[in-house]
């Protein structure tokens, strides 16, 4: 185990229908550089991940959202899958702790259909960023930069694209854990 993100705690806010692979490969890669990681969920006590192609296994949460609060984490994961982020930015209270980790210049990553929940907590605009293709448009017309790379860096924001781009997604989210706030304001 490396010390690299000794003393770092890390958030991951997520709920059923997650990526599977999008949750648990950068858990484990901050755990490896010695970041402490809560699991996040809006009001479960586990949440049940989407393996592929179809319902996978249970994950113990460690917080529910009403308990924390931004100021408490170094920084934030939003792992995708479909059912997961389209559930999370229809919640008001995931959106708004989303927006705490931008308003405190934190590093925040989001994979695969995640950045839906930055579009509706306001927080695209003027970012460059990748995706899912299929939320291509959605970015764009959100007002942000989209462009087709396993990982893209915007000021502490980390993108990719889909499951073949954890191993590139997990390296840059270490990375930009380690360097701590960005000081860069989002549009």
């Amino acid at each position: 185990m490396s010390e690299k993100l000794k003393g770092k705690t890390f958030a991951i806010l997520a709920t059923d229908g997650f990526e599977e692979s999008e949750l648990t490969e950068p858990k484990a890669a901050l755990e490896r550089e010695g970041a402490t990681v809560h699991v996040i969920a809006p009001d479960k006590d586990s949440i049940r991940a989407w393996a592929g192609t179809d319902w996978g296994p249970s994950y113990d949460v460690d917080r529910k959202l009403e308990q924390v609060d931004a100021g408490d984490y170094d920084a934030l994961e939003l792992p995708g899958g479909l059912f997961n982020p389209d559930a999370l930015r229809q919640n008001e209270q995931a959106l708004a702790f989303t927006r705490r980790f931008f308003e405190q210049h934190k590093p925040v990553g989001a994979i695969c259909h995640g950045p839906w929940v930055l579009i509706n907590a306001g927080v695209a605009k003027g970012r460059r960023m990748t995706s899912y293709p299929s939320v291509e448009m959605d970015l764009r017309n959100a007002g942000a930069e989209w462009v087709d790379q396993e990982v893209v860096v915007d000021s502490g924001l980390v993108t990719s694209r889909k499951p073949d781009d954890l191993e590139a997604f997990c390296s840059k989210l270490v990375e930009e854990i380690a360097e701590g706030k960005h000081s860069r304001q989002h549009a």
